[in-house]
């Protein structure tokens, strides 16, 4: 399937957004044994949040890592809005920071947009990044691929041409940082095909069942990321 081809989530899966009640609830109860079953590890962490997102969103999975042993630090700008690239400048020099002071590479965690971004750095700076996973993040299709991609335009100023071209520009250079790559299959805001890299080739893909809205709150999530940081730390 070409990118161009790639359609937003179909509405019924839009209405199952509405569970993300339900994922918390479940991954609360799941927690205290979670934390048990999962590797532990250490070392510097980032957790980007979704569009139009912020901080707050992450902090259970942030709190979660921390309990692991990994020093975890929030990306600290505010909503995730406007245009994605003008982040790029601000979070190399923070990650700069923490690699100056760190025994080793930061780790990017990024929901939705945010691992979006996370590729991003890692494409322009690989040697700043120990590894990437992202939850339920874009890399095809552009705004046509998600069911806010008008959002999307009105607050980046960019039309759908204008970021697919950049896009196309920017998949140029390969991204040779691992990736985790989570996705689900009934995401009612992101396509779930816009989640496969084909492109790049230490890209690892792993379905879950959930809503994209509770992807920060999905207990296989949990164990994913968990499972990913701790591989790469081995």
């Amino acid at each position: 399937m070409g990118d161009d081809q790639i359609a937003p989530p179909p509405r019924w899966h839009m209405m199952l957004e509405g569970r993300v009640g339900a994922e918390v609830s479940m991954l609360m109860l799941q927690l205290p044994l979670l934390r048990m079953q999962v590797k532990h590890g250490q070392g510097p962490v980032m957790v980007l949040p979704g569009f139009m997102a912020d901080d707050s969103s992450t902090w259970l999975l942030r709190r979660f890592l921390s309990s692991l042993g990994y020093s975890v630090s929030a990306w600290g700008m505010g909503l995730n809005r406007g245009a994605m690239m003008q982040y790029l400048p601000p979070l190399i020099e923070k990650l700069e920071g923490i690699s100056e002071h760190a025994d080793e590479l930061p780790s990017l965690v990024g929901w939705s947009r945010g691992g979006t971004l996370s590729r991003e750095i890692a494409r322009d700076r690989p040697d700043l990044i120990k590894n990437v996973v992202t939850m339920g993040s874009p890399v095809r299709g552009g705004v046509n691929a998600s069911s806010i991609g008008r959002l999307v335009m009105a607050q980046s100023g960019l039309t759908a041409d204008q970021i697919n071209r950049m896009l196309r520009e920017r998949q140029q250079r390969p991204i040779n940082t691992p990736i985790t790559a989570i996705y689900s299959k009934t995401d009612g805001v992101v396509s779930w095909q816009a989640c496969v890299d084909d492109l790049n080739p230490n890209v690892t893909h792993h379905v879950v069942e959930g809503s994209h809205s509770g992807l920060g709150f999905n207990a296989d999530v949990y164990r994913l990321v968990a499972k990913s940081l701790a591989e790469q730390r081995t």
